[in-house]
């Protein structure tokens, strides 16, 4: 009997997350879902663990970014609905249940953002969903904020995909993940392509998972991490926005690029920025833009004003974060 859901994690060199995450899949209260592991050429000994265990995995060769390993996954599943689980996690009980409970409330929804929670912080949000700003930066909701203000389902940009579920055949329609982009901001990309095609995305605070964060590539920022981003915002800008938009949003897309140098400038990677952004400049081309069609007007309308909200939510969370801070500094 098919399941419901594939709960897919993509793999490397994280055996050391591997073994809590998959205990806690088993503690689930719903249990209609496949497992597959894609493993992504790690070389810890993940593989030979993988076997031993006698969980249902695909090997690769070699390192294909989390967008490769996800797609081989998502194709090799047969079921209606994909789980993408980062291994650096713990779902709560009624994780699965909750995500197939909001995703099959409307066919227009193409995917489900949990309520991601800081591991070692538990008080504290990891990722309330994805947002986007005309500004071009992509955020994690609620990162860095209590738990407590982010309890109610709502629409988000996009679903963070360490801990989201998606509507398998829509990727048909809108295609897979970018492997252009490698890592980061490939869910990002995915949710702005399915709402251009007028699907949504919600968060669901009823889906609750614990998530240490930078698992795989170690730190918040380091030179590889910080360079594949600001390419990819190249790629997302230029993939998703017909050139009307891209020309309305210059200046705030430019202001966007000054602000992030001055920012990793001051944490000593404006180097790798620099990079990344003359790298995406120089091999957009490559990246399949998404065709204008006249009957998505309307989307682009409401994709532009969410751009406008993105910001002014950024604005409004970093300054209570800063906030937050000075208060904590503030000897008792």
């Amino acid at each position: 009997m098919t399941k419901k859901a594939t709960i897919i994690i993509p793999n490397y060199n994280g055996l050391k997350f591997m073994e809590p995450c998959l205990e806690s899949l088993k503690a689930q209260t719903c249990q209609d879902f496949d497992l597959l592991v894609v493993d992504n050429g790690s070389t810890d000994g993940s593989a030979a663990w993988l076997k031993e265990q006698q969980i249902p995995s695909v090997f690769l060769e070699e390192n294909t970014g989390f967008s490769g390993a996800v797609n081989v996954g998502i194709r090799v599943s047969k079921t209606p609905y994909v789980i993408l689980l980062n291994n650096d996690t713990q779902a709560e009980p009624e994780y699965v249940a909750e995500l197939l409970k909001a995703i099959q409330a409307s066919p227009r929804i193409f995917s489900v953002s949990p309520k991601m929670i800081q591991m070692y912080h538990r008080n504290l949000m990891d990722d309330g969903g994805d947002m986007y700003s005309i500004m071009g930066w992509g955020y994690q909701r609620g990162v860095g904020q209590e738990i407590s203000r982010y309890n109610r389902p709502c629409h988000i940009f996009s679903a963070c995909a360490g801990a989201a579920i998606y509507r398998r055949e829509i990727f048909e329609e809108i295609g897979y993940f970018d492997e252009l982009h490698f890592a980061y901001l490939e869910d990002i990309d995915v949710g702005y392509r399915a709402k251009i095609r007028g699907y949504y995305n919600r968060y669901c605070p009823s889906a609750v998972v614990y998530h240490v964060g930078s698992g795989t590539s170690g730190s918040k920022y380091n030179d590889f991490k910080v360079r594949l981003a600001a390419r990819n915002s190249i790629y997302l800008n230029y993939k998703n926005m017909p050139a009307l938009q891209l020309f309305v949003n210059s200046l705030p897309l430019a202001l966007g690029v000054l602000g992030k140098y001055c920012f990793f400038k001051k944490r000593g990677f404006e180097k790798a920025y620099l990079e990344g952004i003359r790298e995406g400049i120089r091999t957009a081309r490559k990246a399949r833009k998404v065709p204008y069609r006249k009957e998505d007007f309307q989307n682009y309308l409401a994709i532009e004003w969410e751009l406008i909200y993105g910001a002014a939510l950024y604005i409004y969370e970093f300054s209570r974060r800063q906030i937050r801070k000075k208060m904590l500094s503030v000897p008792k």
